[in-house]
């Protein structure tokens, strides 16, 4: 529904009624993306006046790099060797309550964050770099 009842098409013909006919779909009951301004006195030689709005951009860190291992690389055949070696040395007996699974999970977790972070190279995020 229009917020604001201006004219946003204005007719050359006369007996012609001005007209609102112009469409911007914006975020239903916000008052961030649903304020527009219809400037009708930067219509120049057209019959439409413009139409904007301002949309906020939060500020947000963008990554420009990724750790990655090469596939078929040493640093690979080091990281499943390491992760095989992690699995086969993990003790699961002492699970007997929740607190010991937690406990068992998080040392896994920094065992695994450790092997990774041992055998990867920090790679420069490009427009040319690969999505996957």
């Amino acid at each position: 529904m229009p917020t604001n009842s201006v004219p946003t098409r204005y007719s050359d013909t006369v007996g012609e009624a001005n007209s609102t006919i112009d469409l911007m779909f914006l975020r239903c009951n916000s008052n961030e993306l649903n304020q527009h301004t219809i400037h009708s006195n930067w219509q120049l030689i057209s019959d439409h006046a413009p139409l904007s709005v301002t949309i906020p951009i939060a500020n947000k860190f963008i990554t420009t790099s990724k750790l990655s291992i090469q596939q078929n690389s040493e640093q690979e055949n080091a990281f499943i060797k390491e992760i095989i070696s992690i699995f086969q040395n993990l003790d699961t007996f002492n699970i007997s309550n929740k607190e010991c699974l937690e406990n068992t999970v998080n040392n896994l977790n920094l065992l695994v964050n450790q092997a990774w972070n041992k055998n990867t190279k920090r790679l420069r995020i490009t427009r040319h770099s690969k999505q996957w």
